[in-house]
């Protein structure tokens, strides 16, 4: 079948960013320079000119810059996004005619003194060279307005008379001035355009650097054994601001459900003075009577945490903290959740005719029943729970931890996420998907901004640098933001029951300089907590916290001695005051003759400000050893001394070179993080 344009000879290929072949949009900060790189040719030598298409979705009219060509057919062009929410670009692509003349009318010029070439014929040929030229730019001139058409009409005008002095020898009559004004008028009759257009989603600054906190609202009464409250957890603040987080995320703050509660350590009986898991949502019974949504379910407040104006002062008071709070999302219910009994149909029954509760073999959530994805009902089931993420929106909350987002439906999320970000674009979603590497991407190309990730599982050298790399570069980076934890309620991993202390210090410090984003879940990782439960039947170890928060209410005081408190403090002072820690581009790995010694940078692009990392991953024995760093990487040259300030000591060092030797020690110094003194 021939094309509808057979004329159009300029190809356009492998424009990136682009996700999925653009069935995704790629993500991207407010105020970031948007590189568009394409392979863009055509057949046989003609000169092309491209341009880099680009709009905020709300804008009718496109803007443009000209694209720079490279190597091998590679383009390249950047726009800065200057608003949150969708942004479409495109490539165009054309023979450019005026330029292929001007490179070659420059060689006329240039072959004009060869004697092996007849100045008669020289003479003939240029000007009828001159002639094609002005034809051209007098077609641009009619694609122009105004003084810039009258200016290349009189161009066009005086090539034609150069051309009928038929001159023995020609001087290029072609300026500077001249180029740049017939470039603007290009004849884009012929040109190809990229289709379709490729799509961008532009986050708020948090959603590339945030630095969370975990608590348990109930726990932070100062009574022992009282349940907290809001104002309780206003208390502590000031506290978690000075340490340096700018997000609180807060587990569900909903009723818990009474029927088959779980008592400590997920014991099947319950006592009277139980609480429950707070992910056991729903008491129809627990009502504020804060209005016609408040019916015991994810619109409610636990009563004993307060009510919707406690709440509301709680998130205000949060922002004038300087943080904000994170809410969870979990889309689950207890047996006593008001839909069990108005919606029957979003569960699932058993033959027997009682609603399935949720199960992870050997693990058995009897007070939890999961939602069926697959109901007959389901259009009425994705508004519900949109307009969960919406009544706690209306509340003031932007941000939202989502529990086990990879069991539910993914066309839901990719609804409902893109509903809620058309209508709030500054709303950030973190995916708590521990789950298959696919699976988890795919949930961040529907639209979730953050995603916890395997770093809490890679632990040696090797898998560290492999990990990160994979998801901190294109194209994995261009859809998915990486939010690393060393703990959760949920994993205690084995390095920090067998590293204690000094494991601790070593995964804070990695996740806090590796990733733009991480969280903590506290005050346990402050004071170290790693005793785990009782491995489960057939299993050889456990993840599990012994008396774990999830079941019960636990005071603690995070700044008691040998509190991590000191030390996550300064690390969080030393990510606010240096850009480089603030994204995830420019991480590299520099090598070291030992592998227990893992070493990085990060940049900003200009290297004003260049940080280099080095960490004991060993919890037991002091590690040495030399580095070879990539001085590239670092904006600097070879047999170059440079000073270096570690931020951890204040300690200056002079180093040459790429060689250099670290001595670290677990629990005492565990890793240096330096900063490259420019000097001026």
């Amino acid at each position: 079948m021939r094309p509808a344009n057979g004329r159009n000879r300029v190809v356009i290929e492998e424009v990136r960013p682009q996700v999925d072949g653009g069935l995704y949009p790629a993500r991207r900060i407010l105020g970031d320079d948007v590189v568009v790189s394409a392979a863009i040719f055509a057949d046989g030598h003609d000169q092309l000119g491209a341009r880099l298409l680009f709009r905020h979705e709300t804008e009718k009219r496109w803007r443009f810059i000209s694209m720079i060509p490279g190597e091998n057919d590679a383009w390249t062009g950047a726009f800065k996004v200057d608003k949150e929410g969708y942004w479409r670009f495109s490539v165009l692509g054309w023979i450019d005619h005026f330029e292929s003349w001007k490179r070659d009318f420059r060689k006329r010029l240039t072959a004009q003194p060869d004697p092996n070439i007849d100045v008669k014929s020289a003479a003939q040929d240029i000007p009828l060279a001159l002639r094609s030229g002005a034809i051209l730019i007098q077609e641009a001139a009619q694609r122009a307005r105004g003084t810039d058409a009258k200016r290349l009409n009189e161009v066009a005008e005086s090539l034609n008379s150069m051309a009928d002095q038929r001159l023995a020898y020609y001087e290029n009559p072609i300026s500077p001035e001249i180029e740049e004004l017939a470039s603007r008028y290009p004849n884009l009759t012929l040109a190809t355009r990229l289709e379709p257009e490729l799509r961008l989603w532009v986050d708020r600054e948090r959603a590339r650097f945030s630095t969370w906190y975990e608590l348990f609202p109930r726990s932070t009464s100062k009574v022992a054994g009282k349940h907290g409250n809001f104002a309780d957890v206003e208390a502590q603040l000031p506290e978690i601001a000075e340490m340096g987080f700018d997000i609180l995320y807060l587990p569900p703050i909903h009723p818990i459900g009474r029927a088959f509660r779980k008592g400590p350590n997920n014991a099947e009986t319950a006592g009277p003075k139980d609480h429950g898991s707070p992910w056991a949502i729903g008491d129809i019974s627990a009502t504020q009577h804060g209005g016609p949504e408040d019916d015991g379910g994810h619109k409610s407040i636990h009563p004993q945490l307060g009510t919707y104006a406690d709440f509301d002062w709680l998130v205000a008071s949060t922002r004038a903290h300087g943080m904000e709070i994170a809410l969870d999302i979990a889309f689950q219910c207890s047996p006593d959740h008001p839909w069990v009994t108005k919606h029957p149909s979003w569960f699932v029954t058993r033959p027997d005719g009682s609603i399935q509760y949720a199960e992870n073999p050997p693990k058995k959530y009897q007070d939890i029943y999961p939602l069926n994805f697959e109901s007959q009902d389901w259009r009425a089931l994705w508004d519900e729970l949109y307009s969960v993420f919406e009544f706690w929106i209306k509340h003031g909350v932007h941000v939202f931890r989502v529990d086990n987002p990879h069991t539910k439906a993914l066309p839901f999320w990719e609804w409902c996420l893109g509903e809620l970000r058309n209508k709030y674009p500054d709303t950030i979603f973190l995916a708590e998907a521990f789950t298959a590497p696919h699976l988890m991407y795919r949930l961040a190309k529907t639209g979730f901004t953050q995603s916890y990730t395997y770093f809490t599982w890679r632990n040696t050298k090797v898998e560290l640098q492999a990990y990160l790399e994979e998801i901190m570069q294109p194209p994995i980076s261009d859809f998915f933001g990486p939010n690393l934890w060393p703990n959760t309620p949920d994993i205690l991993h084995k390095s920090l029951q067998e590293g204690g202390h000094a494991a601790f210090m070593q995964r804070v410090i990695l996740a806090a300089t590796l990733s733009a984003s991480y969280g903590i879940y506290g005050p346990v990782y402050e004071l170290c907590e790693n005793t785990p439960t009782k491995p489960a039947p057939g299993k050889t170890e456990s993840e599990e916290y012994l008396y774990s928060e999830k079941y019960q209410i636990l005071q603690r005081d995070r700044n008691t001695t040998n509190s991590l408190v000191p030390l996550i403090t300064l690390l969080n002072q030393i990510r606010h005051a240096n850009p480089a820690l603030q994204s995830n581009q420019s991480l590299h790995f520099h090598s070291s003759n030992n592998p227990n010694l893992i070493c990085y940078s990060k940049s900003t692009s200009d290297f004003e400000n260049t940080i280099l990392v080095a960490v004991n991953l060993d919890s037991f024995n002091e590690q040495t050893g030399w580095t070879d760093l990539d001085l590239s990487w670092l904006g600097l040259t070879a047999s170059e001394n440079f000073v270096i300030e570690d931020l951890l000591t204040g300690a200056r060092y002079t180093w040459h070179d790429r060689w250099n030797y670290i001595a670290l020690r677990p629990g005492i110094q565990p890793a240096h993080i330096f900063r490259i003194v420019r000097q001026p």
